[in-house]
């Protein structure tokens, strides 16, 4: 049962998805269900003995194309309407004990191409008003499956971050006439000390307003609202610098470094959204090799996120670990 109910306190839907309780919880390897369907073996999601990038619709999802009817009978105070919408889950690679750092900069290439197609089929939905594309990676943000993969969620609505986003850049537009994150985008590259790597088509920063110790955003250099404003220049170059920081990311304490991967792209529900820019974030709950950043009652309770490092020093220490990543010669 998969239903949305209205928080008149703060204005926005939450997902009521009571069968995701039953979903699979960290299966041993020979039975997971995200590897390729070995001959004589484990039957998985993914019946052939191999593949490259797979997508299908998640066996949990929290929304659905056709939801059953809501459970409950919503009131003036209380709407709700059925949990329409879709959940997708992408495979990286076939490869169980992988990950996106340790794919070649060609496969999270490939990656990028299979977001940019996904983005655009589900955008084109009429029930699905916005596109959410992102990866949930380590147990310690509540990882369920370690085989790499990601997620995409097509909303029946404008999500809260994003909506919060579109308003602040909105009205920026409206009071300087610029692009609020091009205008980031100057002053970290204006000041520096926070720049992770660059090149000619994204810059990878701490931010200097970061809520995570080691919290990166990735800009586009180019005014783009959405993947499918990439050129195939940009898509390769975008797949460098991602490469190039989830590497640092694994160096920075010598194991594998968890993190919550988002994009934030223009919704598609029609309207316009020129004043949007299109970027990545990164939030890593490590704050030391083993110390975790919690989000306790000033960051859940009350909304503002207490950070007890500076992104200076933070960006320093994960500069340090950054090694260039060129496009091989042969696929220039």
């Amino acid at each position: 049962m998969s239903e949305l109910r209205w928080n008149p306190l703060l204005g926005e839907w939450v997902a009521t998805a009571t069968h995701r309780q039953e979903r699979t919880f960290l299966p041993p390897e020979d039975f997971c269900p995200l590897c390729p369907t070995k001959p004589g073996g484990f039957p998985t999601e993914v019946p052939e003995p191999d593949y490259d990038i797979v997508v299908f619709e998640n066996r949990f999802p929290s929304l659905r194309p056709s939801p059953d009817t809501p459970a409950v009978e919503g009131s003036d105070l209380y709407p709700v309407r059925p949990g329409e919408g879709i959940c997708e889950v992408v495979l990286y690679a076939p490869r169980h004990h992988s990950s996106l750092a340790q794919e070649s900069v060609e496969q999270i290439f490939k990656l990028i191409r299979v977001w940019r197609d996904r983005f655009a089929e589900l955008g084109a939905r009429d029930y699905v008003h916005y596109v959410f594309i992102f990866e949930n990676k380590g147990e310690q943000i509540g990882v369920t499956l370690h085989h790499p993969h990601g997620q995409i969620y097509g909303y029946p609505f404008v999500p809260p971050v994003i909506r919060k986003e579109l308003d602040r850049a909105r009205r920026h537009r409206q009071e300087s006439g610029r692009c609020l994150l091009c205008d980031i985008l100057l002053e970290e590259q204006k000041d520096g000390r926070r720049i992770i790597v660059e090149n000619d088509s994204f810059s990878a920063y701490i931010p200097f307003f970061a809520r995570w110790p080691y919290e990166v955003h990735v800009v586009s250099r180019r005014h783009l609202q959405a993947l499918t404003d990439f050129s195939e220049i940009e898509e390769k170059d975008l797949a460098c610098v991602l490469k190039s920081l989830l590497v640092a990311y694994d160096r920075l304490f010598d194991r594998p470094f968890p993190y919550m991967m988002v994009l934030h792209q223009r919704p598609s529900d029609g309207a316009e959204y020129d004043y949007y820019h299109f970027h990545m974030e990164f939030y890593p709950p490590l704050r030391a090799a083993n110390r975790l950043k919690y989000l306790a009652g000033s960051e859940t309770g009350a909304g503002m996120f207490i950070n007890d490092t500076l992104a200076e020093e933070k960006a320093e220490e994960l500069r340090g670990h950054i090694d260039p990543v060129l496009w091989p010669a042969n696929e220039q």
